[in-house]
């Protein structure tokens, strides 16, 4: 096997395009050579596309990182593997806001007041919820409105790496493969995978077991009348539930428009980062969601149809990227401060059991409440490259100080702190980790971002 770091430091690029080695071979002779288990790829990748920023993901951390960007004067890419952005909020199905809504930045100001011109916000009677169909519509036209340019369907394959900085990056889409360039990256993936194909130092899961945070799998049914019910789950179905002791943690009372309900379904010991534990995590999930279903028809005499489920399943967790700091979960019972905060937390520890599907947490319940806290700049900046941040998901924290700083509206500051990092050192000509970090506290403050932790402004735990 071949180290991924000194392989892609040693790749050629050249003006005309890419030339991608997944091993030193020259000839069919040297092809014969290789272990039967490893294939050579060699060919020119074009690089179609060069921005001062590249911002890879287009959940809510990466929509803001490309939008606070692009409103700086940069000029910015988006990568996106769905139709549509939004990331978990859309295809994840979530559509529902966590943690205080208010003062994260105009970024998100901007998605709340373009959400009430669509009369999509406050479903239900919960200030939180949304329609997530329209939040896919704005979000697009937000990106649209800074003329980031946006690209769909589109995967991260891999990275070429040069000495501290990453150089470019390989995306497939139905043009097929071709190459990014950038100055400064941004992984908002998730599951770090930017960060992860160049070879950086990332963490996944828990110290000791190695388990992620569980996942859910968000459904949606519709209340139907008696005249027009029916039982959708077949009576040979060889897992359905029939015993309220054997439920999964399930959520079933999130208003989903007039007559229909969102329902979030635990699952949990799946790897999020693995082609296998990922297509695994989602054909268990669809058979769990008939498993609760046919509970739900059959013994409470629901009369609920299934009518679709969220395109991928909901990820709490893949792999966080190491930092130049390693926000902690005593920081955040500590309320704490930084010189260089740049983002605010405000939602509790949403650590469920990492090993079970019941409505269990990684610590007891009386544990779970943490007091407002800053997120830190250094959180943002990737220890071992000069030219990555990351927001979202992937930051730099350990387990369960993501458990409470993954929620959406954290995310969405962490997006917005990046994007202005990321301009601000490009108009510099130097390294984000070289600026002034109080320079970019201002800019943040500037832009509607409330940092003050002195006081408790969101309900805790209840």
């Amino acid at each position: 096997m071949f180290d991924r770091r000194t392989f892609f430091k040693n790749s050629m690029i050249v003006a005309a395009g890419a030339t991608v080695h997944a091993a030193a071979c020259n000839s069919i002779s040297d092809m014969d050579k290789l272990d039967d288990k490893i294939v050579s790829l060699k060919r020119n990748v074009p690089v179609n596309y060069e921005a001062d920023v590249v911002v890879i993901g287009g959940g809510i951390a990466g929509i803001s990182a490309a939008c606070s960007s692009a409103a700086s004067g940069a000029s910015v890419i988006l990568i996106e593997r769905f139709g549509a952005t939004g990331g978990m909020l859309t295809t994840g199905g979530v559509a529902n806001f966590c943690g205080q809504m208010e003062e994260q930045g105009e970024v998100f100001d901007e998605i709340l007041d373009d959400l009430r011109r669509f009369n999509s916000l406050g479903e239900g009677g919960r200030d939180s919820v949304f329609n997530h169909e329209i939040l896919a519509l704005v979000l697009q036209e937000i990106l649209l409105r800074r003329n980031v340019k946006v690209l769909l369907h589109t995967r991260l394959v891999d990275v070429l790496v040069k000495g501290n900085k990453i150089a470019e990056c390989i995306i497939c889409g139905k043009s097929g493969l071709e190459a990014v360039r950038g100055k400064i990256f941004i992984d908002c993936s998730g599951e770090a995978d930017l960060a992860r194909y160049a070879g950086l130092s990332v963490m996944k899961g828990d110290e000791k077991t190695g388990y992620q945070l569980p996942m859910s799998r968000m459904f949606f049914c519709r209340d139907l009348d008696e005249k027009d019910f029916y039982q959708q789950v077949p009576e040979d179905w060889p897992t359905k539930i029939t015993n309220s002791d054997d439920m999964p943690m399930t959520s079933p009372n999130w208003p989903d428009g007039p007559g229909g309900r969102a329902i979030k379904l635990k699952i949990p010991m799946f790897d999020a980062t693995t082609t296998e534990g990922l297509t695994n995590a989602e054909m268990q999930s669809r058979r769990r969601t008939m498993d609760v279903l046919y509970y739900y028809q059959v013994v409470e005499k629901k009369k609920w149809r299934l009518s679709n489920s969220a395109t991928i399943i909901g990820i709490r967790e893949g792999c966080r990227i190491e930092g130049d700091y390693i926000l902690k979960v005593d920081d955040l019972r500590a309320g704490a401060t930084f010189e260089d905060a740049v983002a605010r937390g405000t939602f509790y520890l949403d650590g469920h059991g990492l090993t079970d599907d019941k409505r269990t947490y990684i610590l007891p319940k009386d544990q779970l409440d943490v007091p407002p806290y800053q997120i830190p700049m250094r959180s943002l900046i990737a220890k071992d490259a000069d030219n990555l941040l990351m927001a979202g998901r992937c930051m730099s924290a350990d387990q369960l100080a993501l458990s409470s700083a993954r929620v959406a509206t954290s995310c969405s500051m962490m997006g917005q702190a990046a994007g202005i990092a990321a301009s601000m050192a490009i108009h510099k000509n130097t390294r984000v980790r070289n600026l002034d970090y109080t320079e970019i506290k201002k800019e943040v403050l500037k832009r509607g971002a409330q940092l003050d932790v002195t006081q408790q402004i969101y309900p805790i735990h209840g």
